[in-house]
């Protein structure tokens, strides 16, 4: 696929990263000749500098035949005119915009068919809102994601000692909770995938990923590690923006497993910006002006008896050392926003219980619309290196691998494992997770696939392609 991506910073620069790996024709255009230089040091793309507003230089990227245009500058300006220009002057298929104005979401019309004409518009600080609030609701989980529309929850888990089903085969997860939709996906031990079967024992440490009907997801979580005492004191610090989102979040009932915590506080440096902020929340949290990484300013906040603190600024290094101090003063659970995946490997588990990536949550927007055939959700696991995909079925026995098929006899790559068959659209959706290997798959059923490594992805699509003749 020949992909046009606009802006070469840190999303960008993920994004042609995450994409360049998988045998696409990547060409980038920034502004700055030193990130541009940069990338190509490193990756085997194109790189242009110039103003993507410039026809001229779209046209040099080879816009005439591009197949998706992919813009995520810090401008959502920039950005949208992208999208326009792409569709106006060269018939760019697919235009995705990264926008951050919360505002324009309520004028869809105007960022896609009667304005600025993007197919997608990605919205990464709300997708990393969302996350966090996952997070908070299954405080035993290191990720979660969701498929089905939320009916389905993927959650990564930290095997503990001392849990019912540590010590134990992973056969066995049905019968301890034998009222629970679950299945393990995938077991990773000292950071290498096992080739599981339904005796394979779970160890302490082993990092443990499940698929289960979202209302039953924290009960799983509970059979790999005790149970965590429920979140009631938060402390937010380092971005207005995604304070006001998860508070907003928290306060509105949107957890689907557990309360919602009873007490909240943010810390925003800018006095004026802690002011409009508390307007805004009316009451619903307690705003602190001070920096986020000082003692006093944390104590004062309550930190030395929170069951939760999350530092969100811009700068990775900020976020760390705030993390840590709030752990030392008493921080029962810490999140660190760590944008540099080197971090995020290092730290996560240590100090800092989670470590999440707003770049991450860009990718998660994106991925499943680089991928073949038609995948209704996409997910990367594990900082990027393995990921998850809701695949619909389409075609018959004879024109699919899928369809006709019971699940025991698809043939996936090594590694690979079909965690959940979804049938039906709402109400009437049903969740398949434990014992169904030998469901056969109808047209138009839903299959969550967790991939290993992302190395699989094309032999993966290639299982679940239809040939030519049956469209």
């Amino acid at each position: 696929m020949k992909i046009l991506i606009i802006g070469a910073g840190r999303i960008g620069s993920s994004v042609a990263e995450s994409l360049v790996s998988e045998a696409n024709d990547i060409t980038v255009i920034d502004r700055s000749a030193e990130n541009i230089s940069f990338l190509q040091s490193r990756f085997d793309l194109r790189g242009l500098v110039g103003d993507a507003l410039s026809p001229e230089l779209l046209r040099e990227a080879s816009a005439d035949d591009t197949d998706m245009l992919i813009a995520v500058t810090s401008s959502d300006e920039t950005n949208l005119a992208c999208c326009l220009l792409a569709s106006r002057i060269f018939n760019i298929p697919t235009r995705i915009a990264r926008v951050r104005n919360q505002e324009l979401r309520n004028y869809p019309r105007i960022l896609k068919e009667e304005g600025f004409d993007a197919t997608t518009v990605i919205w990464p600080e709300q997708a990393l809102t969302r996350y966090l609030v996952k997070l908070i609701d299954i405080p035993e989980a290191l990720q979660v994601q969701e498929f089905a529309g939320g009916r389905v929850s993927l959650v990564a888990v930290r095997a503990q000692e001392g849990s019912p089903m540590v010590g134990g085969p992973i056969g066995e997860l049905n019968a301890h909770i034998p009222h629970a939709k679950a299945r393990i996906a995938a077991l990773f031990r000292r950071n290498q995938c096992l080739a599981i079967t339904s005796h394979t024992l779970i160890e302490a440490g082993d990092e443990v990923i499940f698929v289960a009907a979202t209302r039953h997801a924290r009960l799983v979580t509970t059979q790999m590690r005790r149970r965590a005492s429920a979140t009631r004191t938060v402390i937010i610090a380092g971005s207005a923006g995604m304070s006001a989102g998860i508070v907003n979040e928290l306060t509105e009932g949107t957890l689907l497993t557990g309360a919602a915590p009873t007490a909240i506080r943010v810390i925003e440096a800018d006095r004026r910006a802690a002011e409009k902020l508390a307007l805004e929340l009316e009451g619903r949290a307690l705003v602190l002006s001070g920096d986020f990484d000082d003692e006093d300013t944390l104590l004062t906040a309550g930190v030395e008896s929170c069951d939760l603190f999350i530092s969100l600024s811009a700068d990775d290094e900020n976020n760390i050392l705030s993390a840590l101090l709030a752990k030392k003063l008493g921080a029962r659970r810490t999140i660190a926003l760590v944008n540099r995946r080197i971090y995020g490997d290092l730290i996560e588990g240590s100090r800092i219980d989670v470590t999440v990536s707003q770049t991450q949550a860009a990718l998660d927007e994106l991925i499943r619309y680089v991928r073949h055939g038609d995948v209704t959700a996409a997910y990367s696991l594990r900082h990027g290196i393995a990921e998850a995909l809701e695949f619909v079925a389409h075609g018959t026995r004879k024109s699919s691998r899928v369809v006709g098929r019971s699940i025991e006899k698809i043939r996936l790559p090594a590694g690979c494992t079909i965690a959940a068959l979804i049938r039906g659209e709402g109400d009437t959706t049903e969740v398949l997770t434990a014992n169904f290997d030998r469901a056969v798959v109808e047209q138009d059923d839903r299959l969550i696939v967790f991939v290993p490594n992302r190395r699989l992805i094309p032999a993966i699509e290639e299982v679940f392609a239809v040939d030519v003749g049956f469209f």
